[in-house]
């Protein structure tokens, strides 16, 4: 595990790349606190930051073929590297360490830009090949690890983080309005965009090649879950063997691994079929709240690890230590992302590295894959309501329905009531399918953050904001041509490539890494992607109980008091945090950098900071707007210091 960032350049690299690069390396300390590494030829630079997991002694980066002539930084962890060795030792290739990722120095030589196809992993790499005068980035599948670019004229700056490229002085600080909008929508901003105009993100699954001669770019998307073949057979029997193999992978390692455990199905299918293979004594770590509320899952946690004979490892998140460490984790974040559960991510790891725990499991994926969330399930059926549409349009008779109220949680009685117990709700959802284009699948509009700002942007917005949006959307992330795939798999797919990348894999890798500790995530496994919607293509899995398949295919390991326990989801005393970072923070929005930015109106911003909370929401505007007007004056601090550093160099 590491961190990497890189220029290169049609012109030759001067003394302020070199600076650039120097400040780059510095703000990948955190990902990377065992070594350090720099590569430099007259048209490219590279630098790297590495947290020692495997092949402690001889492992360091860069990483070079017999030649010489091939050179590597890397990212991750390559899972099958054992199995690659071999394979590529039996062709004659010699390995000068024991490091997983040379095997992909390897696989290049054998397979060019196709080595990605072999990994099995996480990982985001820059490869220099030297007599083509070209560099290769690459990103994983599932978009575990990040690589973000910033493309000039002739240059070409990449990074692990967000901040890196800030820090590095690479473009100056301006927010990008259409990222700015989709963050008020999702609470977090879909790749490939970032809130930093002239910086992306390299999508998940996609290489770029960049050549210096004649300067050339070419990106190519390598792999999409969509594409995975239908599979006939017993979903139980086939997902548990793909999860066995996971587990036994994703334990590799020459330090500690640990996993971070809730009370939940996934952690604990984790937990109990990884502890099943690890060789040494795997060290367990959740976290909970003062008083132990309901919403605490700390005894369902210590349970499983007294079940598995687990050393347990509790952290109590304090108000307090909520309101001192909000600065902190919007700048760990790295990318704005409003979601109250990054304290839990961030403690976790805390505690992990405290212990000497360098690796860490965790169950992230399984709701997204295996319908965990309703609002998900809401979006397939409405969906394919929409779908089943004649040319006449949708019918009102078709729409209304009377729904019974949930008793829990408390949330889902108030949605009830404010529905007219689903009557109000069916009608503005017919008048949604008649007046929206055909091509917008029902998706992240039915949540209530989405629906917010959606509902209030006009006067959310002030007049150069609105004015600079034009004609973006932020549904256009789930408007697709027809027809339509299979909508279930459609939903799927939109899932995993918003909620849970930009918000759970983002926020596990730079909490994790804030704390110099690698999270890996077995069920995001491209493997276990591919099966499961292999497995929906051939029989979907749609309107079964909420994960059948996994709890099916686990269901002889994972006791019944752990797979049949009510799903809470992270409920921690949001409206007590919430007032607390009010009273603290909630002022800097006042006159602060969105006001300055022209993204609200002065008096939106003294509104806002008076703390706005709805009973239905964890993350309201308010709160979006605290974490934005954070991070950007986090960010403007960045580029401003780098301005100065680089001021006069060439």
């Amino acid at each position: 595990m590491c961190g990497i960032a890189g220029i290169i350049s049609r012109n030759p690299l001067g003394s302020r790349q070199d600076e650039q690069l120097a400040r780059m390396s510095q703000a990948l300390i955190h990902r990377g606190p065992n070594g350090a590494g720099n590569v430099r030829t007259e048209h490219l630079g590279l630098t790297m930051r590495r947290l020692s997991i495997i092949d402690l002694a001889t492992g360091d980066q860069p990483l070079y073929d017999e030649s010489r002539e091939l050179v590597l930084v890397a990212n991750g962890e390559i899972y099958n590297y054992v199995e690659l060795r071999e394979q590529l030792k039996q062709r004659g290739h010699v390995f000068q360490t024991g490091s997983d990722c040379e095997t992909i120095l390897h696989l290049y030589q054998e397979h060019g830009d196709r080595c990605v196809h072999h990994l099995r992993g996480m990982f985001a790499f820059a490869l220099w090949d030297g007599p083509r005068q070209r560099l290769l980035l690459a990103r994983d599948r599932m978009g575990e690890k990040p690589l973000y670019l910033c493309e000039q004229d002739g240059l070409l700056a990449f990074g692990s983080e967000l901040n890196t490229l800030m820090q590095g002085g690479v473009t100056p600080f301006r927010l990008d309005p259409r990222a700015v909008n989709a963050f008020f929508h999702y609470q977090y901003v879909p790749e490939p965009l970032t809130p930093i105009q002239g910086i992306r993100k390299l999508p998940a699954g996609s290489t770029l090649a960049v050549t210096v001669a004649p300067w050339s770019t070419t990106e190519n998307v390598y792999w999409r879950m969509e594409d995975a073949p239908p599979v006939e057979g017993d979903p139980a029997s086939l997902i548990r063997a793909e999860l066995e193999t996971v587990a036994k992978l994703t334990i590799r390692s020459d330090v500690p691994v640990g996993i971070a455990l809730s009370g939940g199905l996934d952690s604990s299918a984790i937990a109990t079929l990884a502890a099943r293979e690890y060789p040494g004594t795997m060290h367990a770590f959740t976290a909970g709240y003062p008083g132990r509320p309901y919403s605490d899952e700390r005894a369902g946690a210590e349970a499983l690890a007294r079940h598995l004979h687990l050393p347990f490892h509790e952290v109590v998140i304090s108000t307090d230590e909520i309101v001192a460490s909000f600065p902190d984790m919007v700048r760990s974040q790295d990318d704005p992302i409003a979601d109250i559960s990054g304290f839990g991510y961030r403690a976790i790891a805390k505690a992990a590295h405290d212990h000497g725990v360098p690796v860490l499991l965790q169950g992230q994926g399984g709701d997204e894959l295996f319908w965990g969330y309703a609002w998900v399930n809401e979006a397939v059926r409405q969906s394919l309501r929409k779908s089943r549409l004649n040319s006449h349009g949708p019918r009102l008779r078709d729409h209304l329905e009377f729904r019974w109220p949930k008793p829990w949680p408390r949330r889902a009685v108030i949605d009830w009531l404010t529905s007219g117990a689903g009557l109000r709700s069916s009608w503005n959802d017919y008048r949604r399918d008649r007046f929206s284009p055909r091509e917008r699948l029902v998706f992240y509009d039915i949540t209530q953050h989405f629906r917010e700002t959606a509902s209030s942007a006009s006067r959310l917005y002030a007049r150069p904001m609105l004015d600079a949006l034009g004609q973006s959307s932020p549904y256009d992330w789930f408007t697709l041509p027809r027809p339509w795939g299979a909508v279930d798999v459609e939903i799927t797919r939109l899932i995993c490539q918003t909620y849970l990348l930009e918000n759970g894999i983002v926020q596990g890798d730079r909490l994790s890494m804030a704390s110099s500790v690698e999270l890996r995530l077995p069920l995001v496994d491209y493997r276990i992607v591919e099966l499961v919607i292999g497995l929906r293509k051939a029989h979907s899995d749609f309107g079964l109980p909420s994960k059948s398949w996994l709890k099916s295919a686990i269901a002889d390991v994972v006791p019944d008091w752990v797979a049949n326990r009510p799903k809470r989801g992270f409920q921690p005393p949001v409206r007590v945090w919430h007032r607390a970072l009010f009273q603290a923070h909630g002022g800097l929005l006042r006159e602060g950098q969105l006001v300055e930015h022209g993204i609200l109106e002065p008096s939106t911003a003294r509104r806002l900071s008076q703390g706005s909370f709805s009973i239905t929401e964890t993350a309201p505007i308010s709160y979006r707007a605290l974490v934005l007007e954070v991070w950007c004056r986090q960010m403007q601090a960045q580029a401003q210091a780098a301005s100065g550093t680089l001021a006069g160099l060439p």
